[in-house]
C-alpha cells in the first residue's frame, strides 16, 4: 500500500484489505491476556502468583527462557528452555526439558520432572562449545513427537549481535528414543547458514503435526524475518532430501525455491491448530513493534490475517517475548501460552487469553485503522518512506483516534506495509483518503514486491475507495 508524493497538506489515511479467500472460518483476536503463575525461578519479594515448580530450590535453575511446549504423548508434555543459568548466576546451561502432567492449567502450570544429570540438577539436554563466534549456545526453537520419537529443532548460534540479532550456523534436528533422558544430533537433517550473509530462512522454527506431514515454520537467525514454510511426511523428519518448500504456487524440493507465508518482523515463533474454531494460529514477536502478536488462517499455508496484539508491549515492563502455545488450549476458546521476560526477572510465566471471533475476517492488513500502534523506535506495522508517520487522537480520523499521513515533501514519500497474497485469487483493497483542499495528488494502491511496479492507483479527495478487485493473481504469488 502506497501513496505518492503530495504537493501540500496531509494526507490522512485508514486502510482495510480484505481477501476473497473461500471456505474459511471467521477470524480471530485475542482477548483478556493476564498472568496465570511462574513458570521457572525463584518468586521474587512482593510476588503473589502461583510458582508451582520452585525450580531454583527443585532443579537449580535461577533463570531461563523460552517454554516450547508439544504433546508427547501418554497425558503427558515436554517443555523445552533456553540459555539457563543457575541460582549462583552461573551460565553453564544451554538447554534444559521438563515433563509435565498438568491437565488444569487454571491455576498454573506444574511439572512432574525435569531431565536431571543428578538429583535436584537440571541436564543440559544438548551440547554446545560455548565458544564465541564458534558456538555460542544451542537452543531449541520447537518440538514433536511422532510415535514413540521425540524431535526438537534446535539452532547452533554463533556469535550474539545487537539486541533482537544474533547469527546461527546452522539449524539442525535433534531426537530422543528413550523419553527425552538423552538425545541425539542428526548429521544430516540440518540447514546451514550462510557465513557471510547471515540470510538462510530456515534457521528457527515451529513445528506443527497436521494431516501426515509435519509442517516447519521458519524464519531466519534474530527477530527481525518473514516467515517461510515446509513440510515433510511424519515420519521422514530426518531424511532432509524429503522436505518440501513452499514457493508461493506449490511444494518445491529446491530450498532456494522457498518464498514468504507471512511478512516478519517475526520472532520466537509458535503455531497450532484450534479444533474449536477450525483455524491456524501462530504467535511470534514483532520487535519493531514491542509487542506479542497472533495471526490466524484458514490453511496452514494461509492467507495469513494480519497482526493482532496478544501482549503489548508495556504489558509488563519486563521486556517480555515468545508465546508457545499450550496443545490443552486447541479445543476450545481459552489459549494458554508460555511467556519469557528479560528484566529484572528472565524467566518463564504462564499467559492466558480468550480468543474471540473479530470484525476483520481474513484482513490481511495489520493495525488497519492505526489504532493499536504504539509509539515505538521503529514505526510498524506500518513503515514510511520520506516524510510520514501517524497521528494520535489529533481528530483527522475519519473514526476512531488514529489516522496515518504523509506530508508535502521533495521525492517518493508514503506510508506501506506489505503482505503476501495467495494465487489465483482476487483481492479487492478498500480505505479511506483524504487529500487537502488545494490538493489532488494523493494516490492509493498497490505495488509489486520491494516497491516494484504499479499494480493499481486511485487518487481521490475525502471519499471510499472500494472499487472493482485492486489486484488480480492469475497463477504466481506475489508479496505486495
Amino acid at each position: 500500500m502506497f501513496m505518492k508524493k503530495m504537493t501540500t497538506g496531509v494526507l490522512a489515511v485508514s486502510i482495510i484489505f480484505a481477501s476473497a479467500w473461500a471456505g474459511s472460518a471467521e477470524a480471530l483476536t485475542p482477548e483478556g491476556t493476564k498472568m496465570i503463575a511462574r513458570v521457572t525461578g525463584a518468586t521474587p519479594a512482593g510476588e503473589t502468583m502461583p510458582n508451582p515448580n520452585q525450580t531454583n530450590v527443585n532443579y537449580n535453575v535461577g533463570g531461563t527462557d523460552l517454554g516450547i511446549v508439544w504433546d508427547k504423548g501418554g497425558g503427558e508434555y515436554f517443555i523445552a528452555f533456553g540459555d539457563t543459568n543457575d541460582t549462583a548466576g552461573n551460565w553453564n546451561r544451554s538447554n534444559l526439558l521438563a515433563i509435565s502432567s498438568d491437565a488444569n492449567l487454571e491455576d498454573g502450570l506444574t511439572f512432574s520432572t525435569m531431565i536431571q544429570s543428578k538429583p535436584g540438577h537440571a541436564k543440559e539436554i544438548l551440547p554446545s562449545k560455548k565458544i564465541n563466534n564458534d558456538e555460542m549456545t544451542v537452543i531449541p526453537t520447537a518440538g514433536v513427537t511422532v510415535g514413540n520419537r521425540h524431535y526438537i529443532h534446535y539452532m547452533s548460534v554463533n556469535h550474539w549481535g545487537p539486541a533482537g540479532r544474533w547469527y546461527t550456523n546452522y539449524s539442525g534436528i535433534a531426537y530422543s528414543d528413550d523419553n527425552g533422558q538423552n538425545w541425539t544430533k542428526s548429521p544430516s537433517a540440518r540447514w546451514y547458514n550462510n557465513t557471510s550473509t547471515w540470510n538462510n530462512p530456515f534457521q528457527m522454527a515451529a513445528f506443527l503435526k497436521d494431516s501426515g506431514f509435519v509442517y516447519m515454520y521458519a524464519t531466519p537467525n534474530g527477530r527481525f524475518g518473514d516467515v517461510y514454510l515446509a513440510r515433510v511426511p511424519e515420519n521422514a523428519l530426518l531424511n532432509i532430501g524429503d522436505y518440501r518448500y513452499w514457493d508461493g504456487n506449490g511444494w518445491s524440493a529446491a530450498q532456494a525455491a522457498a518464498q514468504p507465508v507471512a511478512i516478519g518482523v517475526a520472532g520466537e515463533m509458535s503455531v497450532a491448530y484450534n479444533a474449536h474454531f477450525k483455524r491456524y494460529i501462530m504467535t511470534y514477536l514483532n520487535e519493531d513493534r514491542q509487542a506479542i502478536v497472533m495471526r490466524d488462517a484458514a490453511t496452514p499455508i494461509g492467507p495469513w490475517s494480519g497482526e493482532k496484539i496478544l501482549v503489548p508491549g508495556d504489558f509488563t515492563g519486563l521486556g517480555q517475548y515468545n508465546a508457545y502455545m499450550h496443545p490443552l488450549s486447541n479445543n476450545g476458546p481459552e489459549m494458554y501460552f508460555i511467556m519469557s521476560t528479560w528484566y529484572p526477572d528472565y524467566n518463564t510465566h504462564l499467559m492466558k487469553t480468550t480468543l474471540a471471533p473479530d470484525m476483520l475476517g481474513d484482513n490481511l492488513i495489520s493495525d488497519p485503522g492505526f489504532e493499536t500502534q504504539i509509539k515505538t523506535p521503529v514505526m510498524a506495522p506500518w513503515y514510511v518512506t520520506g516524510e510520514g508517520g501517524l497521528d494520535r487522537k489529533l481528530g483527522n480520523a475519519r473514526t476512531g483516534e488514529n489516522n496515518g499521513y504523509v506530508r508535502n515533501g521533495s521525492g517518493w514519500n508514503a506510508i506501506k506495509q506489505r503482505v503476501v497474497v495467495q494465487p489465483y485469487t482476487n483481492y479487492t483493497l478498500k480505505g479511506w483518503v483524504r487529500t487537502s483542499s488545494n490538493n489532488t495528488e494523493g494516490y492509493f494502491g498497490i505495488r509489486e514486491p520491494v516497491d516494484g511496479a504499479v499494480a493499481k492507483e486511485t487518487a481521490s479527495a475525502w471519499l471510499r475507495i472500494n472499487d472493482e478487485p485492486m489486484a488480480e493473481n492469475r497463477g504466481e504469488r506475489r508479496n505486495l
